[in-house]
Formats: C-alpha cells, sequence, structure tokens
C-alpha cells in the first residue's frame, strides 16, 4: 500500500505505483481527492481517495480549509492504520504534530523524505527523529538527503528520483530561459530574472502556479518575461517544455530534490541550477547542464549564456539530458524499491 494522504505528488505516485504493478506488486495508492486538476487513471493499480473527505472537494487554497483538514485527519489516519498490507509505504506526512501522536504503524513500514524536513517544522528536530523512528526504512532521492538525515541518526537508502519522460515537439528559439513549477520564495525567481537581464537577446518564460504575489517579480523582468500562471495541465506543461532552450534552478537551500528539474530532463531540456540540496546530482552526473555556487547571480548567468551561445555546449548538455532519461527510469526506480520491501516482508 502506498500512501500519499495529502496527495501532494500524484503524478509521482501514480508512476511508481504503475511501475510496481508492472513489476507484478499487488498496489494500492491511498490518498485525497487533488484539488488543482486531473490526476492521470491508475494503470494495473487501484486507487482510494479516504482522506480529507470535505476539505479536499470544498477548498483549493484558502485557509478555511485547515482547520477542517485537522479534523479529518485523525479519522483518515485511523482507518489507514487499521488496514493490514503486506508492507506499508507512506509518501507524506501531512500533519507531523498530530502523526506524532497517531501515526503508528502495524505492519512493516517505510517513508519516503521527499523533504528531508518540511519547510514548517524544519526546525522541530526532536519530532522528525520520533517520527523518522516509526518507519523500518526511510527512502531518501539524493546522497546529500541520506548525509542530512545521519546527521539526526536516521540511516536512509538512496533511490534516486526518476525523471518524467515526455517528448515535446521542440519549439524553442534558441533563447528561452525557462523557470517551471509553484512560485515559492526559496525557487529563487529573483535570481532568474536578474540573470536573465544579464544575457543579451535572452527571455525567461514562467510557467507554473503562483503561491507568492509576482507582480513585483512582473514589473521587474518587464518585457523579457513571458507569464504562463496557474496549474499547467499536462498539455501546457509539456508545451512549455517544449519552447524552453534551458531550464534555471536558482533555489535556496529549502527542499533536496526538484520534480521540476526531472520534468525538464525527461523532456531533453538542460539546466543550470544552484548547488543546492540534491538538486545538482543528476546534472552533475549526467552532465545535463551546469551547477553554479548557491546564490552567485553572476555564474548563473554566465553558465546560461554559454548554453545559450554555444551550440558544441547545448548539444552536449541536452545529451546529458537524454542519458538522464534513459538511466532514471520509473522501472529502475520500482526494483530498487521491491529490493528493499524485500528486506522487510
Amino acid at each position: 500500500m502506498l500512501a500519499d494522504p495529502p496527495a501532494f505528488t500524484p503524478v509521482y505516485d501514480h508512476e511508481l505505483a504503475s511501475a510496481l504493478a508492472r513489476a507484478g506488486t499487488d498496489v494500492e495508492l491511498v490518498t485525497s481527492r487533488f484539488r488543482f486538476g486531473e490526476t492521470p487513471a491508475p494503470d494495473g493499480y487501484r486507487r482510494s481517495e479516504p482522506f480529507y473527505p470535505l476539505s479536499s472537494r470544498a477548498f483549493r487554497r484558502s485557509p478555511l480549509r485547515l482547520p477542517l483538514k485537522v479534523a479529518e485527519h485523525a479519522p483518515g489516519t485511523a482507518a489507514l492504520l487499521r488496514r493490514r498490507p503486506d508492507l506499508l509505504h507512506v509518501q507524506w506526512l501531512a500533519a507531523p504534530e498530530l502523526d506524532r501522536l497517531l501515526f503508528h504503524p502495524r505492519v512493516p513500514s517505510v517513508f519516503t523524505a521527499h523533504d528531508l524536513l518540511p519547510r514548517r517544522t524544519a526546525r522541530k528536530l526532536s519530532l522528525w527523529r520520533a517520527l523518522l523512528a516509526r518507519f523500518d526504512r526511510v527512502i531518501v532521492h539524493s546522497e546529500h538527503g541520506r548525509e542530512t538525515l545521519a546527521w539526526l541518526g536516521v540511516d536512509a537508502t538512496v533511490i534516486a528520483h526518476p525523471v518524467f519522460p515526455t517528448e515535446p515537439q521542440q519549439t524553442d528559439d534558441g533563447r528561452t530561459l525557462l523557470c517551471l513549477g509553484t512560485i515559492r520564495p526559496y525557487k529563487g525567481l529573483g535570481d532568474a530574472i536578474a540573470a536573465t537581464k544579464r544575457i543579451d537577446g535572452a527571455r525567461l518564460l514562467v510557467a507554473g502556479d503562483p503561491l507568492e504575489a509576482v507582480n513585483g517579480y512582473r514589473a521587474e523582468a518587464g518585457d523579457l518575461a513571458e507569464w504562463r500562471l496557474g496549474y499547467l495541465s499536462h498539455a501546457e506543461l509539456v508545451n512549455a517544455l517544449g519552447d524552453a532552450t534551458v531550464a534555471l534552478f536558482p533555489y535556496r537551500p529549502e527542499l533536496d530534490q526538484s520534480g521540476a528539474l526531472l520534468q525538464a530532463l525527461g523532456a531533453g531540456v538542460p539546466a543550470v541550477a544552484y548547488d543546492v540540496g540534491g538538486i545538482a546530482e543528476p546534472v552533475r552526473r549526467f552532465e545535463a547542464g551546469r551547477v553554479v555556487p548557491a546564490g552567485d547571480v553572476e555564474a548563473l548567468a554566465a553558465a546560461a549564456r554559454e548554453l545559450l551561445e554555444s551550440p558544441s555546449a547545448l548539444d552536449a548538455a541536452r545529451a546529458g539530458a537524454r542519458r538522464a532519461r534513459e538511466s532514471l527510469t520509473w522501472d529502475a526506480a520500482a526494483a530498487a524499491h521491491l529490493d528493499l520491501y524485500r528486506q522487510l516482508v
């Protein structure tokens, strides 16, 4: 049983469940209704949505949703723990403070630390030590993640985050930089705008759902940027990737791996990334772009300029992105997960 109570990563859940099913595993995904768009239809697995039956339907991002969600969390968790799968693999803990009281798995259990220490509770180290100790195994997506959790006394297993493969029609103009995904303060959009301004002839495509005010960014970017705001459908996502020459990831050190990065590499789009968390690892490993020091806008601009202005450098980075797509597959990830599961059941 895979569990993602808050439906934070529905596409990841779908791809992993489908790959496990292809490998001969009986899989059920237990989650909640995704509030922002359609989710992929189950492919070889079952999906149920018992969590947050009212709050996930009545609200999108309204703060009015939170009290109702808290009230719904305990019965959803209790129902999950009454189940007796051979193995329970939890993707996200939606309410860590409540889960410290409520979540005591009674079957072999695994947790994937997508965010090593989620931002809202990152300083509550004793909370996360207690929660992670309840799982038989913990998975992270990078060596950086493994080292971070080792500092907390957790011996984590690295299973690299697969890419999300797509085949967009390549419609880029050779000068388009892409910022993809939800717009949050840690994504460094201001640095991306500043870097774009330093590159003659470059333009910036910003595609994603804003979770912070963007009026200041829009004024700062002026005519350099095109804005495709809102939760992107799959078709809109593929179109944005097809229009991109290079993707930028000037993130601050608040998460370990980026789904948007794996979307870009899966589409054959090279990346320029700050060296934070585990984000640099696939870019370096596959030579799929450039890694620059965190917070160094000049280095970000120089690396992006090199790829935009040097056809040979761009071709080499695109080849690296294709290598990532060929190596970081969902079937390979499923096989690694099954090896881990077999240690427990």
